[in-house]
């Protein structure tokens, strides 16, 4: 079995709900959830000038192929009413893998672990609270060290 995270993310409507939906369905398509974060509100990332988002980082085991959870969760985006139409624009929500054990991916259609992980106080943040000592394959530090030594000024705040 092997470890996954992914983070996920809601500004448009009731964000609370499209987490709880998006876990739900994640839990019945793909792998139980076996951790979570707290979830936390962020100011939007860029593109600026969007609604907050709620965000929260899950943990799941499975044996499951990368590329097969990618296709799973876009479906359960669109099931969830998600439309792709500005890059970095709102959503209803969005879901993305952060890291699938220590592989390293990187294909046209996946990047794992995630690029932009370490430059996202709203991923580490609540990745911290579940993972601090996961260490991430290319960077070789732990999430809490990433953390502490991301100089961001958004603003991102537990619920």
């Amino acid at each position: 079995m092997n470890d996954v995270f992914l983070l996920l993310g809601s500004n448009l409507g009731d964000r609370q709900a499209y987490l709880q939906q998006a876990i739900a369905l994640i839990g019945k398509e793909i792998a139980p959830v076996i951790n979570r974060s707290s979830v936390y509100e962020t100011q939007s990332w860029g593109k600026t000038d969007e609604p907050d988002y709620l965000n929260q980082v899950i943990a799941l085991q499975t044996d499951i192929p990368p590329k097969e959870i990618l296709y799973k969760i876009l479906n359960i985006e669109k099931a969830l009413g998600r439309k792709r139409e500005v890059k970095w624009g709102s959503r209803i929500i969005d879901i993305d893998i952060l890291f699938y054990a220590s592989e390293i991916i990187d294909a046209d259609e996946l990047t794992i672990p995630h690029p932009e992980m370490h430059k996202r106080m709203f991923t580490l943040a609540p990745l911290a609270e579940i993972a601090p000592d996961f260490v991430h394959p290319v960077l070789r530090k732990n999430i809490t060290e990433l953390k502490s030594e991301l100089k961001s000024d958004l603003h991102v705040k537990k619920l």
